[in-house]
C-alpha cells in the first residue's frame, strides 16, 4: 500500500548506545597477523591524530618521505619500496600532484617511467608530518621500550622477507 505523502514515518524510540559486543576471536587471536593488523590499525589512527590538522595518514608521509629522500626516486622504484603495486600508488600521486606537493616528470630515457619530486608545499607538509611521526615513534618507544625497539624492528623485517612474495618455503 502505497503511503501518502502527508504521512509521518514512525520513528523508532532513542537507546543508550550500548558497549560493542564481546567477541570471541578463537583461533584468530592467537596469530600474528591479526595483532600485526590491528597494531597497524591503531597505529595509524594514533599517528592520524598526531598531525594537528595536517592530513595526517602514515601513507602519505611515507610517500612524501620517500620522494624527499631518494631524488630522481621513480613511481615503480616507489612501489616496490613499500610493497606496493603501481595501480595502488597511482591515486595517492595523482592526489599529491593535484594539491600541490608533488611534481611527475617523464624520464627522457624511458617516456613510459615518472621522476616524483616534492614542490616547496610538499616539502612543508612533509615536515609537519614528520614532526607527528617523531612523536608517534617516542609513544611506540614509550609502549615496547627503548630497548625491545631494535628486537622489534628485526622480528618484522624477518616477518616481511620470509613472507615477501615468491618465497614459498
Amino acid at each position: 500500500m502505497a503511503r501518502r505523502s502527508g504521512q509521518r514515518l514512525k520513528t523508532m524510540p532513542q537507546h543508550e548506545p550500548t558497549q560493542p559486543r564481546e567477541i570471541d576471536f578463537g583461533w584468530l587471536g592467537g596469530t600474528v597477523g591479526l595483532h600485526l593488523r590491528l597494531a597497524q590499525e591503531v597505529a595509524f589512527q594514533a599517528f592520524a591524530r598526531r598531525a594537528n590538522g595536517v592530513d595526517g595518514s602514515p601513507w602519505r608521509f611515507a610517500v612524501l618521505f620517500l620522494i624527499d629522500a631518494n631524488p630522481g626516486l621513480t613511481q615503480g622504484d616507489l612501489a616496490a619500496a613499500i610493497r606496493r603495486n603501481t595501480s595502488s600508488l597511482t591515486p595517492v600521486l595523482d592526489d599529491l600532484c593535484r594539491l600541490d606537493y608533488v611534481v611527475r616528470e617523464r624520464l627522457a630515457s624511458d617516456r613510459r617511467a615518472y621522476t616524483l619530486t616534492l614542490t616547496p608545499a610538499g616539502k612543508a607538509v612533509m615536515a609537519k608530518l614528520r614532526a607527528s611521526a617523531v612523536a608517534h615513534e617516542r609513544e611506540i618507544d614509550r609502549l615496547v621500550g627503548r630497548t625491545n625497539r631494535a628486537e622489534l624492528i628485526r622480528t618484522l623485517k624477518r616477518i616481511i622477507a620470509g613472507l615477501a612474495e615468491g618465497d614459498d618455503r
